[in-house]
């Protein structure tokens, strides 16, 4: 059997780190998961304000618009320390939820939400970079869609569990629940073998430091467009999730089916993450995102049609969207970066794949209720599929074949 065909999670948990790894994905996954649902839940039952709910999950993911900046500071010290320093920040702070008790508290929760959100975007940015150097270029692919696969699994699985965990015991325990994951996460990723050397002393200012991760990123023939897709990509999802419920109403159903969609498209997920390796290794990253998008649009423009067949179909093939692109600009970003720039570079493009999806979720709430579903659908399944076009002509071009790794080379 060929690398191609060999299924990913055999592959990523023969290597030690990379198993480890992936380990302290899944545990410290499923408590991210859980917090996010509950802290909405606890704001609402204590001040009854569906506005003020709201502002959690703002408040956890605005620092993403920082991210270029906050990426600096996986540059300036060794990744493994300011990764297990993160972590244990964040089980700390989340103990003083404890005090939590009444609407007067709300400061808190919001303050400690916010930090989360901004140490979040340092924790992914060190993360990145670290896992460049602990795990084998041959293995990114496999490893980057196995931790989309677990990152996808929590969200089915955690936010259950968080909300029976929150209706005993109240949300200060859920925030116990998570501190308790990222102390099991920071064991896990103390077990890392990887040698770092001390980062070389910054040149410039801090605008300057941020700005070369921004340059690399912009100049580079590839990252560049997968960037750009992605954001478009993101942008497009929001606009299509923003429509879910118009969706729900055409097919007769209750707001709560949802669920059911949300499930199956949980599941698209998690089985594009566990093919993504050998789907790499035989398309390069380019084309790789370009077909999941153009799948995804497709999904899109027949969202229209008013048969809940039509309608599982598309939530599933919904679900390949995200981490197609995710997987094929992670990994392409940290083939491709040196590592004096991977934090930066990364940090910069996480900016701009999430933001997007901000605007597209507003727009969307705005247009779903002045223009038809039956015409929104395919006209945005239309300019979803002409975001896939550049990168098919990026993947055409010479260079792909210049620039690819001797490990992505299709063994057939």
């Amino acid at each position: 059997m060929t690398t191609t065909t060999t299924w990913a999670l055999p592959r990523v948990l023969r290597d030690r780190n990379a198993a480890f790894y992936l380990a302290g994905v899944v545990v410290s996954g499923f408590g991210t998961s859980a917090l996010w649902l509950v802290s909405g839940v606890w704001v609402k039952d204590l001040t009854g304000s569906d506005g003020l709910a709201a502002l959690c999950m703002l408040a956890m993911w605005a620092p993403t618009l920082a991210g270029p900046v906050l990426g600096t500071l996986a540059d300036r010290t060794r990744r493994k320390p300011l990764l297990i320093g993160a972590n244990l920040l964040l089980a700390a702070l989340l103990l003083t939820l404890f005090t939590v008790e009444s609407p007067d508290g709300l400061w808190l929760l919001f303050a400690v939400l916010f930090v989360y959100g901004a140490a979040g975007v340092v924790h992914d940015a060190a993360e990145s970079a670290l896992v460049a150097a602990a795990v084998p270029a041959p293995l990114l692919g496999d490893f980057n869609g196995l931790r989309i696969t677990a990152s996808e699994g929590m969200k089915l699985l955690a936010p259950p569990a968080g909300a029976g965990v929150y209706a005993a015991y109240g949300g200060a325990s859920v925030a116990l629940l998570d501190a308790v994951t990222f102390v099991v996460a920071t064991g896990l990723y103390a077990c890392l073998r990887v040698r770092e050397s001390r980062p070389e002393p910054v040149k410039g200012g801090r605008r300057a430091q941020t700005a070369e991760g921004a340059r690399f990123l912009w100049t580079h023939p590839r990252l560049r467009p997968l960037a750009l897709a992605g954001g478009s990509t993101m942008l497009c999802a929001g606009l299509n999730g923003a429509m879910l419920y118009a969706v729900i109403e055409g097919l007769g159903h209750a707001p709560a089916y949802a669920g059911v969609l949300y499930a199956v498209q949980g599941a698209g997920s998690v089985a594009i993450g566990l093919l993504s390796g050998p789907a790499l290794r035989r398309l390069g990253e380019l084309r790789f995102a370009a077909y999941g998008i153009a799948l995804t649009a497709v999904a899109a423009g027949l969202r229209a049609i008013p048969s809940d067949a039509v309608a599982l179909a598309c939530s599933a093939a919904s679900g390949v969207r995200l981490p197609c692109v995710l997987i094929a600009a992670l990994t392409a970003v940290q083939r491709e970066t040196p590592d004096a720039l991977l934090g930066r570079t990364a940090a910069t493009a996480n900016t701009l794949v999430f933001t997007p999806n901000v605007i597209g979720l507003a727009a969307g709430a705005a247009l779903v209720e002045l223009l038809d579903i039956r015409l929104v659908s395919p006209v945005l399944g239309v300019v979803w599929l002409v975001t896939a076009v550049p990168l098919l002509q990026s993947a055409a071009s010479p260079s792909r074949t210049a620039t690819r790794s001797p490990s992505d080379a299709n063994p057939a």
